[in-house]
């Protein structure tokens, strides 16, 4: 079942060679009115900076336009290499540039070094030359200049849309429940579940403590409530009965297995194996450390001379991931607890405080995230998890 960890690029740095002679180098600042795009002309000796509409045919006949340029300056452009910030868009642009030829890649906002002036100037144009020069950095080859992120194709992104608006959905049905019983305490009633099958029912026989029914305005309100509720509930099952069926007809599809696969650890479920493959593991990311740095569980050190202090989670990756693997940790340590990692956590808070223990919940996190991911990718058992039959 083992089989080796394969080796991944960390898209740190291009892997290519740089003939700049023959290559166009454009960076794209991207807005919801205006796209502001900066390049690099082999043979021209200025750098053209074009305010477009957001238009990707536009683009495209500006970069072939540049590329005409060059030819009339006597350069012959084998490469046109395309570069633009993470954001609102996504990533369709890059996956359009490419399927015409284009070498196109997104950048990672924070991996762009700025200055830390305090009032530091900031533009459309200086943010240009920042991407430019960050990003003709890692064209060469050099580290540290910029950190690219992987471009998903259309189904890895369709694929993470039902996990997402079960959290959305799972948001808005607590909202509602939690303004139903304030809606209620401020009458001086307690214990009302809207969740519950019955609880339209029950409603029309709340009294307050005074011995009155609910005033009118209160009660369509909460049975308005109630009717936003039951609708939220009914997506809620409609989504997990079609991941099930999903899983049901094509149980070793793409990272189907790897869910299914997870999901046998006593303690995963469904939900989280189906999160943690759309989010994380179905990436190509290089190693444990790439890992524990996306889902945001690495710390952030603050050391000058002699001070050394830690400030706590960098929070800098996958916000979800990162929430889901601490419930997760603390539901391991009640499923799992004969397990190294269990046992590991418990030999250092025997005796500690609660903080302590909050500390460490995270650490517990991140070992058990690299713990699933190799499970994942080779088929290794995390030491003494105990798993479900295979179905």
């Amino acid at each position: 079942m083992e089989r080796p960890m394969p080796q991944r690029n960390d898209l740190s740095r291009s892997l290519l060679a740089l003939d700049q002679n023959s290559t166009i180098i454009a960076v794209i600042e991207m807005s919801r009115s205006n796209w502001l795009v900066a390049g690099v002309i082999p043979g021209v000796d200025r750098q053209p900076l074009k305010k477009l509409e957001p238009d990707e045919e536009g683009l495209l006949h500006l970069l072939r336009r540049w590329q005409d340029e060059a030819a009339r300056a006597g350069r012959t452009i084998s490469r046109i290499a395309v570069a633009f910030e993470a954001g609102r868009d996504g990533f369709w642009l890059a996956r359009w540039l490419r399927a015409r030829g284009i070498e196109a890649y997104v950048i990672h906002p924070a991996s762009i070094p700025v200055s830390r002036e305090h009032r530091r100037a900031k533009t459309d144009r200086l943010d240009t030359e920042l991407l430019k020069r960050a990003f003709l950095g890692w064209l060469r080859g050099e580290p540290n200049h910029c950190g690219m992120a992987a471009v998903p194709t259309l189904e890895q992104e369709d694929a993470k849309r039902p996990n997402r608006e079960r959290e959305v959905l799972v948001g808005e049905r607590t909202r509602i429940v939690n303004r139903m019983k304030g809606t209620l305490a401020r009458l001086g009633i307690r214990g009302f579940k809207p969740a519950l099958p019955r609880a339209p029912e029950r409603l029309e026989t709340l009294r307050t403590p005074e011995g009155a029914t609910l005033p009118p305005n209160t009660r369509a309100e909460l049975q308005r409530d109630m009717a936003r509720l039951r609708f939220v509930t009914d997506q809620i099952r409609e989504l997990e009965a079609a991941r099930a069926e999903r899983l049901e007809h094509a149980p070793e599809t793409g990272p189907n297995a790897m869910i299914r696969l997870l999901a046998r650890v006593v303690g995963v479920g469904i939900e989280t194996a189906d999160m943690l493959v759309q989010e994380v593991l179905s990436r190509n990311l290089r190693d444990r450390r790439a890992v524990a740095r996306y889902a945001g569980l690495t710390g952030a050190p603050d050391e000058s001379g002699a001070k050394r202090r830690e400030k706590g989670l960098a929070k800098a990756g996958n916000a979800r991931v990162r929430r889901g693997m601490i419930q997760l940790a603390w539901r391991f340590l009640l499923f799992q607890k004969d397990s190294a990692l269990s046992q590991w956590y418990r030999a250092r808070t025997t005796d500690a405080r609660g903080a302590t223990r909050k500390t460490l919940i995270v650490a517990l996190a991140r070992k058990l995230l690299i713990a699933l991911w190799r499970f994942g990718a080779t088929g290794e058992v995390p030491q003494g998890v105990v798993l479900r039959p295979a179905a």
